[in-house]
């Protein structure tokens, strides 16, 4: 079938472009030297047995990151970005991942250290790979794309053949002819991306240089025939799925193979967990092995690059030919040919390359595509007359310039991860989520979840572990509270009345439904302390606190901010004392804070306008609870607030003196946190408890005035007025407070939803 021009004929050119991807890519752990680490495989990871995103590779200080499979480039770099997060900040602090493919530095085979895991056979297939290649070529390290075209175009182009009555056959053949042609055109990707140039005898078993290896820097050592290839006594044919499955199973069975994942080819077929299981499901995906990593790339390759191998995939399925069983052995060849190849020297098969990138250029203007697409073929295009553009080309170049690459490389290994670490509370990839979702996510891939983000602007996630799934919104919203509680936490009147009736002490308030209303009882408030709330709200949104009772004027614009946020407000008794935020889960609470209300500390020189901008740019501080705090806003309760004071926007204060912009004290509102919880009697803790049993909340925020937090609440003297419970409340300003511990509520919340898991005891033991 001529799929090029099925696919003009159908307008189907958007379609063509749609694909699965994935990316597997190894990295050695080293240290600052350069040298590879000794240290195992860190615990914090968790049982490597089932970590869907961080494995061992051969050696214990090699590091396997596996994405997901995502529908765009996009996402795979999004998941590649946060899966490096994790592992940056998990490592040992003095670890760094190498970006070259290559050890800098080759330990000997004794101080190789083949993976600790925990299955015998795991291990004892280490060992024999060790046996029969050596420790030292297992050290290699690349990227694994996976790649399948989208099912609705394979499906399209089912309906449009009748060659084939079964649809798995009519896959396995469009990816038969995808593989015939790679390996015919392979050479080119090592050629552009081939970035393993040096050659050290300490690479090879017998610590030399093999003869025919050129005596000079190289293209890709990594994709040459001592790379990471088979024994020649072992062939596999590519010439039907039967002979491929036959030959496999044939070389395992004559033992030139100890399993059938050992056949290393530069693509290998998936749709099974083994051969026999491809044969009968199909080939649902390929497998390509060819890259090198990426040096000058953050996490080993780039979004250009894994664009670019897509549009090459694409082309070589757009072309009419298939290439023959001899075109694979040619293409074999060249390959070989283009590894040993100077990197800063033209290609010997330049007029070849330029027309098949030129090729793959006139698909991409006859489908339309976008122009980034066109750009990033041109530049490839490029590099067949400019080798100095390719990877191989680069690194030479630098060392032409008297670079030293291992001294580079570490650089560059430190940067990444100082990157990493710049920001702990976010998690690159994600960051367009809201903060304690990010945190959980970050827990999630630390510990192994499967996970799946099922609405990214609504938080929505759904976690699994050993066929247990969960789901998760917002990080702290679960299956585990009935759907009653959060109306309840919602409505802050029926709150006040559950919680009074049973026995907790709570203020008492009016309801009003409309300003004028709540305006006309002006009088009963006027001498004494009181807050205006919106009966049902969050982040203390339109609240107002007045300490010393208010003007008039002062009260009506309160009720006017307070009606912005709902139909419905209070007006309550102000309860003397502190306000502490009570973090429960379950029965227990896990966490207090003191929130301190939003506020600058004069200097007797800069204005309160002036203070507030220099507060705000502490890199804790941003907007829509990205941050662990939130940036002071002025609006109107602010200017309220200071006008209460007696202050105006421009005032200078005093040296030492603490200026309120709001009273209330949450850190939605520009708030400092505070931890409290060593420190809080544990009288009002066991209440916290209570209260949110009570509410029927497994997960929740109850907010306390507190005369001395040092003093126990009894029921002859409760030292403590309730003023509000939360359905969903903040983790993050407990997680990274602006003063005092952090504490890590994203993993009590897994280890309540996952107890099979014990997260919380792995975590001690890691601390020890």
């Amino acid at each position: 079938m001529n799929i090029k021009s099925i696919i003009k004929e159908n307008k189907w050119e958007n379609l063509f472009t749609k694909a699965v991807f994935g990316i597997e890519k190894e990295s050695q752990r080293i240290k600052e030297d350069g040298t590879i680490t000794e240290s195992s495989h860190p615990i914090e990871f968790g049982n490597r047995n089932f970590h869907p995103y961080i494995q061992t590779d051969f050696a214990e200080s090699q590091l396997e990151l596996v994405t997901p499979p995502v529908d765009s480039v996009g996402e795979v770099m999004e998941w590649l970005a946060a899966i490096h997060d994790v592992v940056h900040r998990t490592i040992p602090s003095d670890e760094y991942l190498l970006p070259f493919s290559l050890p800098s530095i080759m330990p000997t085979e004794e101080n190789i250290q083949v993976a600790k895991l925990d299955k015998k056979e795991d291990v004892h297939y280490r060992e024999y790979l060790a046996q029969v290649y050596g420790k030292k070529k297992q050290m290699m390290s690349g990227i694994h794309y996976n790649f399948e075209f989208h099912q609705d175009f394979l499906q399209a182009l089912f309906s449009k053949q009748q060659k084939y009555d079964n649809y798995r056959a009519f896959q396995t053949q469009i990816y038969f002819k995808l593989t015939h042609n790679f390996l015919r055109y392979q050479w080119i990707l090592t050629y552009l991306l081939g970035a393993s140039i040096e050659t050290k005898a300490e690479y090879f078993q017998d610590n030399k240089i093999p003869d025919d290896i050129p005596d000079r820097l190289i293209r890709s050592l990594r994709s040459s025939k001592y790379g990471y290839v088979n024994s020649e006594d072992v062939h596999v044919s590519f010439r039907t799925i039967e002979e491929y499955v036959e030959t496999i199973e044939k070389m395992v069975e004559d033992g030139k193979l100890i399993e059938e994942k050992e056949f290393y080819s530069s693509v290998r077929f998936r749709g099974g967990k083994n051969a026999r299981e491809v044969l009968k499901n199909g080939i649902t995906y390929l497998e390509f092995r060819l890259f090198d990593l990426n040096p000058f790339a953050e996490y080993g390759i780039t979004a250009e690059d894994m664009q670019f191998i897509h549009l090459f995939f694409m082309y070589l399925l757009w072309i009419e030919e298939a290439a023959s069983e001899d075109d694979w052995e040619k293409g074999h060849e060249m390959n070989y040919q283009t590894a040993f190849e100077d990197p800063l020297s033209v290609s010997a098969f330049q007029d070849e390359g330029i027309q098949l990138l030129s090729g793959i250029i006139e698909m991409l203007e006859e489908i339309n595509a976008d122009s980034e697409s066109i750009d990033i073929a041109k530049e490839k295009l490029a590099a067949f007359t400019y080798p100095e553009k390719t990877l191989s080309g680069r690194l030479a170049s630098m060392k032409e310039n008297g670079q030293d690459l291992l001294e580079w490389g570490v650089k560059k290994a430190k940067q990444t991860k100082e990157t990493a670490l710049e920001r702990p509370y976010t998690l690159a990839g994600f960051e367009d989520m809201e903060l304690s979702t990010q945190i959980l996510l970050f827990d999630a891939i630390q510990h192994g979840f499967e996970i799946d983000i099922l609405d990214r602007s609504d938080q929505f996630l759904s976690l699994e572990y050993n066929n247990h799934l969960e789901y998760i919104k917002n990080g702290n919203m679960t299956s585990l509270d009935t759907y009653i509680s959060p109306l309840i936490m919602e409505n802050k009147v029926v709150t006040k009345k559950i919680l009074a009736k049973n026995g907790y002490s709570v203020p008492e308030s009016k309801e009003y439904q409309n300003s004028e209303e709540a305006v006309k009882d002006f009088s009963l408030f006027e001498k004494k302390a009181f807050v205006i709330k919106p009966k049902s709200t969050n982040y203390g949104l339109g609240i107002s606190i007045f300490r010393e009772g208010a003007s008039k004027e002062n009260f009506t614009k309160a009720v006017e901010i307070a009606f912005e946020e709902d139909s419905t407000i209070l007006v309550e008794d102000f309860v003397e004392g502190t306000e502490y935020r009570f973090f429960v889960i379950g029965k227990e609470t896990k966490a207090v804070l003191l929130r301190v209300p939003a506020n600058v500390t004069g200097d007797g020189v800069h204005t309160i306008n002036e203070l507030v901008e220099a507060k705000n740019n502490d890199p804790l501080r941003g907007r829509n609870h990205r941050s662990p705090l939130e940036k002071i806003e002025l609006g109107k309760i602010e200017m309220m607030t200071l006008e209460e004071q007696g202050y105006t926007l421009e005032d200078i204060p005093a040296e030492g003196v603490t200026v309120y912009l709001r009273d209330n004290s949450n850190v939605s509102t520009g708030g400092d946190s505070i931890d409290y919880t060593d420190k809080v009697d544990e009288s009002y803790k066991i209440l916290a408890g209570e209260m949110a049993q009570a509410l029927g909340a497994t997960i929740s925020g109850m907010d306390m005035m507190i005369k001395d937090y040092r003093i126990p609440s009894t029921k002859e003297n409760p030292g403590y007025g309730v003023i509000e419970a939360n359905f969903n409340p903040m983790m993050m300003m407990h997680i990274y407070p602006y003063e005092g511990k952090g504490r890590r509520l994203t993993l009590d919340v897994l280890s309540l939803l996952f107890p099979e898991m014990d997260l919380l005891r792995n975590e001690k033991e890691v601390r020890k």
